[in-house]
């Protein structure tokens, strides 16, 4: 490891000695995403794993709205007076009404989950009626993620797992890796609407297998892509428009999937 790298992770990526969950990069192109959407934000906001309430203090620097969090633990919080509702979201439903969030994130949480499509289907439930959701997981579609599945078995960021590791925190705790299909699918099947896709940004180690492979690689797509459609008859219209995205650019390089959908008015 470089001075530099080691320096970069001694220097604050660590709350009360827990990996953060997300970092400055994610954060931004989240605050991004949410302006981008063109969403007239109302009410309340939930920020879903918490964590130490960056995300929320940001948004909150943004738009007027009620600041809501929750995760496993209430420790983690930095914002003073910040209440944390406390759930286990692998047993239990979000403690919230129906349609009661204009918008609802929930960054870098959905990989410690042993079931993201139950967790999708609470955040629906809680969105109101034309009101935005925003998800990130690691992006297990680029290409150094690929190549490291093609030598091991393992996506990046993803790896061998102890019998407790659904307890740990942080990098270690990722037991469910989600690539964009699954992920638009759940949204899509939710109830979810205008799904649209963006990455934090791009991998450097990446960008060389992508000069060799991006072009194979889409080759080959067309032709899988042509037995799906003939043979198998799994992709049609309806699903077109997130196959083609999974070799697009910025999922072959991105590091963070970053993924918005609003709730139908």
């Amino acid at each position: 490891m470089s001075a530099r790298r080691f320096f970069r992770k001694l220097a604050g990526r660590k709350i009360t000695g827990l990996y953060e969950l997300s970092t400055p990069e994610i954060h931004r192109t989240v605050l991004g995403a949410i302006e981008g959407s063109g969403q007239q934000l109302r009410g309340n906001c939930l920020d879903i794993g918490s964590g130490g309430g960056q995300l929320l203090r940001l948004i909150a620097a943004r738009y007027s709205l009620t600041p809501y969090a929750c995760d496993y633990i209430n420790g983690l919080i930095e914002t003073p007076g910040q209440k944390v509702d406390l759930v286990d979201l692998n047993r239990e439903p979000l403690p919230y009404p129906d349609n009661h969030f204009g918008l609802v994130t929930c960054i870098e949480t959905i990989e410690h989950l042993e079931n993201f499509r139950a967790v999708i289907r609470e955040v629906y439930r809680v969105v109101e009626p034309g009101g935005l959701a925003v998800i990130s997981t690691p992006n297990i579609l680029n290409l150094r993620s690929r190549l490291r599945f093609f030598s091991s078995g393992f996506y990046n960021l993803f790896g061998p797992l102890a019998p407790e590791e659904s307890r740990v925190p942080g990098p270690r705790g990722h037991i469910t890796p989600v690539n964009w299909f699954y992920l638009a699918h759940a949204l899509v099947s939710a109830g979810f609407q205008n799904v649209r896709a963006t990455v934090d940004k791009y991998q450097r180690r990446s960008i060389p297998a992508f000069v060799l492979f991006a072009i194979p690689i889409r080759l080959m797509s067309r032709a899988v892509n042509r037995r799906d459609t003939i043979k198998y008859k799994t992709l049609n219209e309806e699903n077109l428009w997130a196959v083609r995205r999974m070799n697009s650019r910025d999922l072959l390089l991105g590091r963070t999937l970053i993924v918005t959908a609003t709730k139908p008015e």
